[in-house]
């Protein structure tokens, strides 16, 4: 049987999904969380506590438990982390343990974004004018120079959370003044490392049109999984991301350019093996990789995804990881989408309304709700999560776009 080391943060809604996905492949799971209360449920003797914040306690804590249960030699088939940190954490836990796996440099490349956009630039790729701040900079003296329109963003968060657009130097002062209050909220900087907790990018906006790419490097060649289109637009002065649609509905060639720069970003950033979730702009200079990031797309959000008899995004990944060969593994032909329900206003979450009714329109899969009444909630950019999610099936990937704003329309958000 085939030993996997799961790395997973304490907030993450996919434990769920992995550990299924190992039973299918018949594999034995160790989790490793940086919190005991995320590891409960499971089995104490397959769970270890890690500091994901202290990268170097990392590798005597892990040296422990190995030596403890009386692994052998390698202890594990593979390594895999699920978000940003836990996949860098998992490459130096890799590296620890002398288990094959993507560089920590790599990982660390795609969870910083000026990194990220350094090694682009490097590789002569499509890339914005960029430079890194500090939040306790001055805004005011930083907005004189600016180049309008630019976009602010933390180096270190996802999902678009405090990402904004300034047209000008009021809207530049006052959207550095919301990144700096973002940054102070205590459940980022527990996300955090030391030399990032402060960190700030500036770059040039890049007009056009934004698609999500979901692939898998297997040994630096590149499968694309699926090119998601989002149909609401996405210009500012924030980017919540709401529709996901796949297959795209843009050109072939375009979506090949999409590929292309995705493999060499990915190569860029020194990454070779594993999943790559990728946000891209494509406009008449070409394709844009706005990130890039080394682990599958976030949320619940790959239950959309259905490959050949019906494997999972995470059975596909843990596959891969293991070695097996998933080169012939197709997705399911029928289109597919997800909505990421935002959060409407700040306040207390009393209610969702409609549920059974957003579930009824014919090609819904399922309305999951993620947020518990009673909950105070924070709407994106400033919150880090999404009220819920809408998936959906049908043959053309506009009936899926009509199909879950139908089901939206049914639900009844109460927040107070």
């Amino acid at each position: 049987m085939k030993r996997i080391l799961l790395v997973i943060p304490a907030s993450t809604y996919r434990t769920h999904d992995f550990m299924q996905a190992a039973g299918k492949i018949g594999a034995e799971i160790i989790v490793a969380s940086d919190h005991r209360q995320a590891m409960a449920p499971l089995i104490p003797d397959t769970t270890v506590a890690l500091n994901f914040r202290k990268p170097e306690t990392l590798g005597a804590a892990m040296r422990a438990f190995v030596e403890k249960r009386g692994f052998g030699q390698p202890p594990f088939d593979a390594v895999v982390g699920v978000d940003d940190t836990s996949a860098y954490v998992a490459a130096l836990l890799a590296q620890t343990l002398g288990i094959r796996h993507n560089a920590p440099a790599a990982l660390r490349a795609a969870r910083n974004k000026f990194i990220m956009r350094q090694k682009i630039a490097a590789a002569d790729l499509n890339y914005p004018d960029f430079r890194l701040f500090s939040s306790k900079d001055n805004p005011k003296k930083l907005a004189k120079r600016a180049d309008y329109p630019c976009v602010l963003k933390p180096i270190f968060l996802s999902g678009s959370r405090g990402v904004t657009r300034a047209d000008d130097p009021e809207q530049f002062i006052a959207a550095f003044a919301r990144i700096r209050e973002i940054l102070a909220m205590p459940d980022v900087r527990e996300k955090a490392f030391d030399d990032e907790a402060n960190g700030l990018l500036v770059e040039k906006y890049i007009p056009g049109v934004e698609v999500a790419l979901e692939g898998i490097l297997i040994n630096r060649e590149f499968k694309t999984l699926a090119i998601f289109d989002k149909p609401d637009p996405l210009e500012g002065p924030y980017f919540v991301e709401t529709i996901y649609t796949t297959p795209s509905r843009l050109p072939g060639y375009v979506l090949r350019e999409v590929t292309h720069a995705a493999h060499r970003a990915a190569l860029a950033l020194g990454l070779e093996n594993g999943p790559v979730h990728a946000e891209m702009r494509i406009n008449d200079g070409g394709a844009f990789v706005i990130e890039i990031a080394a682990r599958s797309i976030g949320g619940l959000c790959s239950r959309m995804l259905r490959f050949d008899a019906g494997m999972t995004l995470e059975e596909l990944i843990l596959r891969q990881a293991t070695g097996e060969n998933i080169w012939e593994i197709q997705r399911e032909r029928s289109a597919a989408g997800v909505m990421m329900i935002p959060i409407p206003r700040a306040g207390t979450l009393k209610v969702v309304r409609g549920i059974d009714a957003a579930k009824a329109i014919p090609g819904v899969g399922d309305v999951i709700i993620t947020i518990p009444n009673g909950q105070e909630v924070l709407p994106m950019p400033f919150g880090g999560r999404y009220l819920g999610f809408i998936f959906a099936r049908e043959m053309l990937p506009e009936d899926v776009e009509a199909v879950i704003r139908a089901s939206f329309s049914k639900l009844e958000i109460e927040i107070i």
